[in-house]
């Protein structure tokens, strides 16, 4: 089932508004995480939280979205792609105003949980709704410039996140990220016209969604748990939960994912796979390096937030370019060289004292953003252009769940981390020792992580059958 889906017969006008409006929302939920994590201090000081609390404030938004991304996908598919896109920017519009009011810390983190089920319902159709409108011929453009926005976001959130902190407190970021989702959603509603619902009539899979869904819940809150028993314990039941989800999904004649996706389509699963693999080595990166920027190089947020500019400006310069060449060259290779550059970042982070220059740290940064450019449009490309039509949404919420997964993963490492050589204790002068060691050990098994992933890229299979 490695066939390439039929060019869809939209006109010029209907493609360029699909592509506008994805793109605006692209780039809303990176901006909010790469904004909040310039601002986790400012919000510790003011709400009392830990160094493991403030990982909840990122770690509730992922596993939210990681719960509900492949169902939701497959509504979409069933029900509608727009009208499901819609409803994610009202619900992620107002959970960001209920971060902006939160009183305390359970608030704050409840309503990023919220958050966190609307960017599933925008990011899980957005690349589904792309496809659908756009030939086989132009989607690795289209795809790479999608891409670019969600690194414009990554750029934008430190700055602006940075800026408004410094001037307006933490709060401000999140009625500006508000202002910004009532701005997509009336664009929305006043120039998208059509639907697609390539799946309409099949019937959904709720024991299936609710297996998934609680299974992935145990696995990521015992992963964020961990070293304690009672973590290992809902590890283990997360990990069985999955197989049994498995087992009923293949013993269903209308499943939730079809399961067949990943066991004849080659290129389907290993690109789901170098997706989970590339996003758990690098997504700590951006949150370990706020940690450092702002209490061990003592930058302010503003200042932090320029520095950290360096990986997603060039990641957003870089994309669209990449992504066209997906189009021609095998975006395998053009993905596993991504892989390979971002190990190269990983590794000089190894190496980071207190007294690194900033030239060093921003070439680490310049290396990661490189690596991101190469790897996430072609892999995208691979993946949506592996699939029949009726499995768009579903395809894009499997990626989108790789995506936030990985992410996950990544921060479930760095809280293990810290867990182990930090402890539940706020961030002073005393235990800057200690973050910096669990800085450098967490690079160190990432940079082995990502190594690996080059190997799970190279092994996908060929969509350009004509080259």
């Amino acid at each position: 089932m490695n066939t390439l889906p039929p060019d869809p017969p939209y006109p010029a006008t209907s493609r360029a508004v699909a592509l506008i409006v994805t793109t605006m929302a692209s780039f809303l939920t990176p901006f909010m995480g790469a904004a909040s994590n310039v601002a986790l201090p400012a919000m510790g000081r003011e709400l009392s939280m830990d160094a493991l609390s403030l990982n909840w404030v990122a770690t509730s938004f992922l596993l939210a979205a990681a719960m509900s991304l492949v169902p939701l996908g497959r509504i979409a598919d069933l029900y509608g792609r727009k009208r499901i896109f819609l409803w994610g920017i009202v619900l992620y519009t107002l959970s960001s105003l209920g971060c902006s009011f939160a009183p305390d810390a359970a608030l704050l983190i409840f309503s990023r949980f919220l958050q966190g089920i609307g960017g599933a319902m925008i990011f899980g159709t957005a690349t589904a709704i792309l496809i659908s409108v756009f030939p086989a011929a132009e989607r690795g453009k289209v795809l790479g410039i999608n891409v670019a926005a969600v690194y414009t976001g990554l750029s934008a959130g430190p700055l602006i996140g940075g800026l408004l902190t410094h001037h307006l407190g933490w709060r401000s970021i999140y009625v500006f990220n508000a202002v910004l989702g009532v701005i997509v959603l009336l664009f929305t509603l006043w120039k998208l016209r059509e639907e697609w619902a390539e799946a309409r009539g099949e019937r959904f899979d709720l024991a299936g969604s609710v297996i998934y869904s609680l299974s992935l819940l145990l696995l990521m809150f015992g992963v964020s748990r961990l070293p304690a028993t009672e973590a290992v314990l809902l590890v283990i039941t997360g990990i069985a939960g999955i197989a049994a989800f498995i087992k009923w999904e293949m013993a269903n004649p209308s499943p939730l994912l079809d399961i067949s996706l990943f066991m004849e389509n080659r290129t389907f699963t290993f690109s789901n796979l170098a997706a989970l693999i590339h996003y758990s080595a690098t997504y700590a990166v951006s949150f370990l390096m706020s940690l450092y920027l702002l209490f061990i190089k003592d930058f302010s947020p503003q200042d932090a937030g320029m520095i950290l500019l360096v990986q997603p400006v060039i990641q957003a310069a870089f994309s669209p370019l990449i992504g066209r060449l997906s189009d021609r060259i095998e975006p395998r290779l053009l993905a596993s060289l991504g892989m390979a550059l971002t190990v190269c970042g990983l590794y000089l982070l190894i190496f980071i004292t207190a007294y690194s220059s900033l030239s060093y740290i921003m070439t680490s940064l310049a290396l990661l953003g490189l690596g991101f450019a190469f790897f996430s449009s072609p892999n995208v490309n691979a993946i949506m252009s592996s699939v029949d039509r009726k499995f768009l949404g579903l395809a894009s919420g499997a990626l989108a769940t790789m995506r936030i997964l990985g992410q996950m993963l990544s921060m479930g490492i760095a809280l293990l981390i810290f867990a182990l050589l930090i402890g539940e204790v706020q961030i002073t002068p005393r235990y800057y020792p200690l973050l910096l060691k669990s800085m450098r050990t967490a690079f160190s098994l990432l940079t082995v992580l990502c190594f690996l992933g080059i190997f799970a890229s190279l092994a996908r299979g060929r969509i350009h059958k004509n080259k």
